[in-house]
């Protein structure tokens, strides 16, 4: 398709005679292409120039644009270093001249024109950048690098802004960062390895910034790099990320998210790049990033001028008011808060950036597409600006005369243009500085504060609330703070408990922050404070869990242990480094169990569900944290002897139902050839092998990090208790299983489910389990084993109050056990606590009417104890239990008053208790 037949605009000869003086190059165009080159000629100065500087190159390029852009570049990268300060202007004089006729004609669309100026800037800074690094290493001055092709002595340069986006306006400066890998060094080279880079890079900035009599290529700022006014032009990879990690702030966060390596040692910039992501993607929500945005904003208002009305004379399209800035400043702040939870959210562009952030529901898809419409718009009288006479500026003409020209270069009439500029950098302004402005719920004081003058003076003291900015933010969220607690069933209980949270929060900008830009967030964080005060204290210590609150699923339907595990090993997947694959874990898990804990005390599921989502959370914590444990485990010893291990889940856990506070019941389970050593650096036999890899799963659940702990890991069900070895073999297990266990421990072996492991070994265990307790029972031993071991447990263990869901006669464990003799003596493995109940009645233990009692009064355990352990660490006191406490467990419970739920939990119990007793001591009342 011919250039001609893609032209959809064309601009207007400001100055005719200009036009007509390049008539005798137009001769035999074509009259759509003639007129392209007569309007450009006749409002572009610079341009002219090129048309008749570059006349013998121009005709044939506009054949094939994209073909003789590629020309140009494969010249560029062949470029001898003798004629490199020439062959490289000629080159820019070529690509701008392409470029502009392209854009001015509409041929190409605005990332065909920026992409096609930034391609050209990476090839031109590579270019120089080899010839200069060359020169220093055919001298000799840099240590222990000898020349060879494509060697830079592990110098790259970093674009940065809107080079490093493929986003190059017109007449733009480039912005680079310049760094080297000085691992590459011995210490005793680097400070004459880093003289001679430096030097090199001086002489890359002459080469391509120069004004010479053949022009120049591009300026070229390195004042980006970090503390310019005291450091080198070249900084080490390690200095510079030790000045990053200490004292990196918001902006230069934000200019990192455009960053890339475009000459050089690529492969080291990318490692570097990769390095800093901690630094530039927060793993939390950053809200506080939108207060440095717009003080940043502010700042540069103070220091252009740029306030009051928007005026165009004179108006910066870039920095003014609605202008390019304010654009980018949104969307790379939106990219910020969130992108360091979603990396499909980490990319360059400004217009790539609003589309994924409208497709992940950050920013809703007609503020994405008004603002991408006026960007390019915005983007296209910045190019026509700089066009008229290359000269690097973003300000509208400040003379109707002015305006007339670039209104000539844009094919439009001036009134037109200036309606055009104007909306759109009012709309820009609209859409934006709502979403900046801090102003929303200024600080005032209600008619009557809820908080007492000596609570919010000793607030002051606290360590969330010492800093300026915390106060200050604080501030503004405190009259719906003060309502909120005003509004709770016990405003004293609420406030006490919000207290506590506010007294263990060790820094307040980034939560408050969070709860400035969420205010539905404030309304969860009293009601968890008023329902749970242990919660709200938790919460304090991680706050960071909030931002799962603000995820666009975070109220969606449990996802199961499958996509949970696929999760958490993408999650994993991204960590290099064994120690965060586990802090990663701890913070994945921490969001997964708010996630359900909030789920729970809004209704949104019962303390059931809660109950199995915990146990799914833990089993896809175990799924795919051990392949990482074996792995690491490995690297030293080599990989498992035999057929590998399998993690077993025991207790409540194999049975599928935990709560907020439990533990894990864990047995591992190995099946190695004999004592066959393992093949790794530090070999070992089987069975301090894998007694050792056992400890590294439990250390990897248990051990407290920053991130926290994961469970507490309790291995005391394995066959021949806690005296025993941590990993038992697959031919111990079978022989005491058929020969030694004990009565309860064939009731325990009723919950063990294999969770994580070699899969034909968890086949082959779960084939012992079922023969064994297929296996036929004297029916009256039983039920005495079992009766004994309950008057054992009730000699040992007192109820703590009448709230204890789980020890006493007819509650939790009383009918767990039963129910798991009940199973034994059909010969059967299920593991559910129902299904031995079935077994029960079917065995004639019970009547059906008992059955359904049991179960009634084995379900309002589990909700008693799913629902305490949420909002307390301990079993909860009747005459201490707060009142949202109280009504939480009421509203699941559908009771009234504590007095009443009291009343038929004692009531089933002991109905319950006394089905049991005479189911084992043989009593046969009625089984029908």
């Amino acid at each position: 398709m011919s250039f001609a037949s893609r032209l959809t605009r064309t601009p207007h000869p400001y100055e005719p005679d200009h036009a007509a003086e390049i008539a005798p190059l137009v001769d035999g165009l074509s009259p759509e292409l003639a007129e392209l080159i007569r309007g450009t000629a006749g409002s572009s100065p610079y341009l002219k120039g090129l048309i008749e500087k570059e006349a013998d190159w121009w005709p044939a390029a506009l054949d094939d644009p994209e073909a003789a852009l590629e020309g140009v570049l494969r010249d560029v990268r062949a470029l001898d270093a003798d004629a490199m300060q020439r062959d490289l202007r000629r080159a820019k004089r070529r690509v701008a001249l392409l470029v502009g006729l392209a854009d001015l004609g509409g041929v190409w669309a605005l990332e065909e024109v920026t992409g096609g100026l930034t391609r050209f800037a990476d090839a031109a800074t590579h270019a120089a950048l080899l010839t200069c690094v060359g020169a220093e290493i055919r001298r000799g001055r840099i240590p222990g690098v000898e020349e060879a092709e494509g060697e830079t002595g592990g110098l790259v340069t970093l674009a940065m802004g809107k080079m490093g986006a493929g986003e190059l306006n017109y007449s733009s400066d480039i912005d680079l960062i310049c760094l080297f890998d000085e691992s590459r060094y011995a210490p005793e080279d680097f400070a004459e390895a880093r003289q001679a880079l430096v030097r090199a890079t001086r002489k890359l900035c002459a080469m391509l910034s120069d004004n010479t009599a053949d022009g120049y290529v591009f300026r070229t700022d390195l004042r980006l790099r970090p503390d310019p006014s005291v450091t080198p032009v070249v900084l080490s990879m390690e200095g510079a990320m030790r000045y990053y990690e200490s004292l990196g702030r918001t902006w230069e966060r934000a200019a990192y998210i455009k960053a890339r390596p475009c000459a050089g040692d690529l492969d080291a910039g990318e490692r570097f790049l990769k390095e800093l992501t901690p630094f530039v993607w927060r793993r939390h929500l950053d809200f506080a990033a939108i207060r440095d945005a717009h003080d940043m904003r502010l700042r540069i208002r103070d220091h252009k001028g740029h306030h009051g009305a928007i005026t165009l004379e004179k108006h910066d399209m870039k920095l003014g008011r609605g202008g390019i800035r304010e654009i980018e400043f949104f969307t790379q702040t939106q990219q910020i808060i969130a992108g360091g939870r979603d990396p499909e959210l980490r990319v360059r562009g400004t217009v790539e950036g609003l589309r994924r952030l409208a497709a992940k529901g950050w920013v809703p898809q007609d503020v994405a597409d008004r603002l991408i419409l006026r960007y390019r718009q915005h983007r296209e009288v910045e190019h026509r600006i700089q066009m008229i006479g290359d000269v690097q500026t973003h300000d509208l003409p400040r003379t109707d005369a002015g305006f007339d020209r670039l209104a000539a270069l844009m094919g439009q009439d001036q009134a037109t243009l200036r309606r055009e500029i104007k909306d759109g950098l009012e709309e820009v302004q609209s859409l934006i500085e709502g979403f900046f402005a801090p102003d929303r719920g200024q600080t005032c004081e209600p008619e009557t504060p809820a908080i007492p003058d000596e609570v919010a003076s000793r607030w002051l003291s606290y360590p969330a609330l010492r800093s300026a900015r915390a106060q200050e933010i604080f501030g503004r969220l405190r009259p719906e703070i003060e309502t909120l607690l005003g509004d709770a069933d016990r405003p004293e209980e609420a406030l006490l408990a919000f207290d506590g949270f506010l007294r263990g929060l060790p820094a307040g900008v980034q939560l408050f922050s969070l709860f400035e830009a969420n205010p539905q967030l404030i309304n969860l964080l009293i009601d968890i404070c008023a329902i749970s005060p242990a919660l709200g204290a938790h919460l304090s210590r991680n706050a960071a869990v909030f931002d799962a609150v603000i995820d666009g699923d975070f109220f969606s339907d449990w996802p199961g242990v499958p996509a949970l595990v696929r999760a958490l090993e993408q999650r994993l997947a991204g960590e290099d480094d064994y120690e965060r694959k586990l802090d990663a874990a701890r913070r994945w898990q921490r969001e997964w169990h708010f996630r359900i804990g909030v789920h729970h005390l809004r209704g949104l599921i019962s303390a059931e569900e809660a109950g199995r989502d915990y146990a799914q959370l833990a089993e896809a914590v175990i799924k795919a944290l051990w392949p990482a444990v074996v792995a690491h485990f490995a690297h030293r010893h080599g990989g498992p002897p035999g057929r590998g291990a399998v993690v077993l889940g025991m207790g409540s856990l194999g049975a599928g139902r935990t709560n907020a506070r439990s533990d894990l019941d864990l047995i591992v389970i190995y099946d190695a050839d004999g004592e066959a050593m393992s093949d790794g650096r530090r070999p070992l036999s089987a069975r301090p092998y894998f007694a050792r890899l056992t400890q590294a799963l439990v250390t990897a659940l248990s051990a407290p990090m920053a991130g926290g702990r994961l469970y507490e890991v309790d291995m005391r069900l394995r066959p021949s208790g806690s005296q025993g070895p941590v990993a038992t073999s697959f031919a111990s297990f079978q022989r005491y299983q058929r020969e030694d266990a004990w009565t309860w421990e064939h009731l325990a072996l009723t919950r063990a489910r294999p969770l994580a492991g070699e899969e034909d070994l968890a086949a082959d265990i779960e084939a012992v389990r079922a023969e064994v307790l297929s296996a036929p029972r004297d029916r009256a031993a039983l039920l005495k084993d079992v009766s004994d071991m309950r008057a054992r447990i009730a000699a040992a263990k007192s109820p703590d109050g009448p709230l204890d869901p789980k020890i006493g006669a007819g509650r939790l464990q009383d009918i767990e056990i039963f129910s798991q003799a009940a199973t034994v003596l059909a010969g059967r493995s299920d593991r559910k606590t129902v299904r031995g109940l079935v077994h029960a009645r079917r065995l004639g233990l019970v009547s059906r009417a008992e059955a359904l009692t049991l179960k009634n009064s084995h379900d309002l355990c589990v909700l008693l104890l799913v629902s305490t352990r949420l909002i307390a660490e301990t079993t909860p006191k009747p005459e201490t239990m707060g009142l949202g406490a109280r009504r939480f467990l009421l509203d699941h419970a559908r009771e009234e008053t504590l007095e009443d739920f009291i009343a038929r939990l004692v009531d089933l119990s002991n109905r319950a208790a006394g089905i049991i007793d005479r189911a084992l001591d043989g009593t046969d009342d009625d089984n029908g």
